[in-house]
């Protein structure tokens, strides 16, 4: 079998660095999930038609060592860039220009004008939605500048898809220093001396944890890399393992030093077939380069690594469960202890990491600890990928020190507060849900705080997985404890009577308040049954579903009792507590409503101003949308 050595990941660097000279400009084209269902894979198309139309020469893989005068376009897609608001996205190099929304159509002119004349369409760059000034490359851009991209580096640069460029940028020489001049013991300290906590959840030390799997003695172990990414708005570990997969295989491989496995699995979700995809060709063609498999490196260790498709249930997130479901099992959550490092995969020894855990650890190997816990705070090493969603006008992938603010994040990288139609307010934030349904809401007053594990937990919150979705001033909050306990109750696996029963009686109790049926007595139940389920559910789906309802009770108790003792939400989100009326000095009574009500709820003589019985009204929206003078209100 075909072994690899030090030096051929020299001589692979050496030659990728000498192809590229040759190379007269370079086109990047993002071909993250957002990008492509935005119809990048069309703009790709269009480039290559385009720049062999013009008779460069055109590159899509570098393979040879050419020099000539004969200009040459190096064209290739890359994972996610993070910048999913502004899709497809199209980087021109060395130039550094990036242009934003780019359409098939636009395909001819960058090639005519940005590659053969060096200029630069201002029509395609980014602007500023506040300012109204254009950048050229992403450091002019705030949503890049001020983010700290260690983890996601590479992501939106290199082929995903091309094990030679991932080389080149000095990829695989972390896993060949551990099998080769680092002790199991050694990996292990280096990790716990880096401060580096686990990235899904709970934030426990990583090292820490491979430590315990380590000293555990067993003729197998196993290494697990935990991709069922499922909190809704969450991205970051699929755009990781599509956009950067071989970083996430040099993760598992440390860790099965560490540990002394010989096998891994990579768990994904059915939902990301891009990222399956991409794994399982970033795992054949580490097989092939003899990367993986046997006597790696020429260490006298063996690694093997398979990928297996989740079925979709949220569930299987948690450790347990996603080991059962390996096994062939249906995927359910069993007490603890024993713990994965003690009885794991097939009763053995295990580590589980998510996928960002996992893809830090080349990066902390070949710079040190030192380098890493220069980042982030004195308990939160290192950054974060979060996803940045909702009411924001710089929707995407972003990467920060733990530390920074809720302020710079959703003001400056993320370009402002949006209303319900994407125009930036200035103001008009109202909370963010972090965490996912596992986590809860920060609202204004907690603007300036520092995010990182400990802040957050204070606060009834968590870092989860990070998605951070935001909210303006038109949310109510009820609905959003609502949506995150529909879903959490929807993918209750039903083992433990707590978490069953229990979200199933929270929902109920949720849907009584927007409903307009709810009391205080309502909402005291609702609490003393979050507390409930909190407290007996077995695993953490149950343990953490309580806490986005019994966030925004805390937060916004306001909100809450006006909907159970005025019957009114302020949001007008609340479709049964809508107060829908004719605003008598805008009716000119054309009965337009009136014929078109379903229910008949409204009457009124031809060019009088008419009325809504508001026992029969249904608040459908029907009189609102036919109305052309804007006399319905409530709406």
């Amino acid at each position: 079998m075909k072994t690899i050595t030090k030096a051929t990941l020299e001589l692979i660097r050496e030659h990728y660095n000498k192809s590229i000279k040759s190379v007269h400009k370079r086109i990047i084209v993002c071909a993250g999930t957002g990008c492509i269902a935005n119809g990048s894979m069309l703009v790709y198309e269009a480039l290559e038609k385009a720049i062999k139309a013009t008779g460069m020469e055109l590159f899509v893989e570098l393979e040879l060592d050419v020099h000539d005068d004969k200009k040459k376009v190096h064209l290739n897609g890359s994972g996610c860039q993070g910048f999913c608001a502004q899709g497809p996205l199209v980087n021109i190099l060395p130039e550094e220009t990036m242009y934003v929304k780019v359409k098939p159509e636009d395909a001819l002119e960058i090639i005519e004008r940005s590659i053969l004349k060096d200029e630069v369409i201002e029509r395609l760059l980014y602007v500023n939605p506040v300012t109204g000034e254009r950048s050229r490359g992403q450091l002019d851009i705030p949503f890049y500048k001020l983010q700290n991209r260690l983890v996601l580096g590479e992501c939106g640069h290199v082929d995903p898809e091309n094990i030679r460029e991932y080389i080149a940028h000095n990829g695989y020489f972390a896993a060949e220093k551990v099998f080769n001049h680092m002790t199991d013991v050694d990996v292990c300290d280096t990790l716990v001396d880096s401060g580096l906590r686990g990235r899904g959840g709970g934030g426990f030390s990583t090292g820490k944890k491979w430590h315990l799997t380590r000293v555990e003695k067993s003729d197998k172990k196993y290494v697990i890399c935990n991709g069922d990414e499922g909190d809704p708005g969450a991205f970051m570990d699929r755009s990781l393992m599509e956009g950067n997969p071989h970083r996430v295989i040099e993760g598992i491989m440390i860790a099965a030093r560490a540990i002394n496995a010989n096998e891994g699995y990579v768990y994904v979700r059915l939902e990301y077939p891009l990222a399956v995809k991409r794994m399982r060709k970033a795992i054949e063609d580490a097989m092939d380069a003899g990367i993986l498999g046997e006597n790696i490196f020429g260490s006298g260790k063996s690694m093997h690594i398979s990928v297996m498709e989740g079925a979709g249930a949220f569930v299987c997130g948690e450790e347990t469960a996603l080991m059962a479901s390996i096994e062939g099992k249906r995927g359910m959550p069993m007490p603890k202890p024993p713990f994965p490092a003690q009885k794991g995969l097939f009763g053995k020894p295990t580590v589980i990491n998510n996928v960002e855990t996992l893809a830090a650890v080349p990066l902390i190997i070949r710079n040190g600890a030192s380098w890493f816990n220069q980042y982030g705070t004195s308990t939160s090493k290192g950054t974060k990928t979060f996803a940045l969603t909702g009411h924001v006008a710089n929707t995407g992938l972003i990467e920060v020190p733990f530390g920074t603010t809720l302020r710079e994040i959703v003001y400056n990288i993320g370009g402002g507060v949006t209303d319900n139609d994407g125009k930036v307010t200035g103001d008009g934030f109202k909370a963010v849900q972090i965490g996912g349904p596992s986590g809860g809401c920060l609202t204004e007053t907690d603007i300036d705080l520092p995010l990182d594990y400990d802040n957050l937990i204070a606060k009834g919150a968590m870092v989860g997985s990070g998605g951070l979705v935001v909210m303006n001033t038109q949310t109510c909050m009820v609905q959003i404890a609502r949506f995150f306990m529909n879903f959490t109750q929807n993918e209750s696996c039903g083992k433990c009577v707590p978490c069953r029963e229990g979200t199933k009686q929270m929902l109920s109790l949720l849907d009584e308040i927007i409903e307009g049926n709810g009391t205080i007595e309502t909402i005291e139940l609702l609490q003393e049954v979050g507390k409930c389920v909190k407290k007996a559910s077995l695993c953490g789906l149950g343990k953490t579903a309580p806490s986005p309802v019994l966030s925004t009770i805390e937060k916004f108790n306001d909100e809450y009792l006006q909907h159970v003792l005025k019957k009114r939400c302020a949001t007008n989100n609340c479709k049964s507590l809508r107060n829908v009326t004719i605003d008598i000095e805008k009716c000119i009574g054309c009965t337009s409503c009136a014929r078109k009500c379903p229910v008949g709820a409204i009457s009124g003589e031809k060019k009088q101003p008419h009325v809504i019985n508001s026992d029969l009204c249904t608040k459908c929206g029907v009189c609102n949308s036919v109305c052309k003078f804007n006399a319905i209100l409530g709406f």
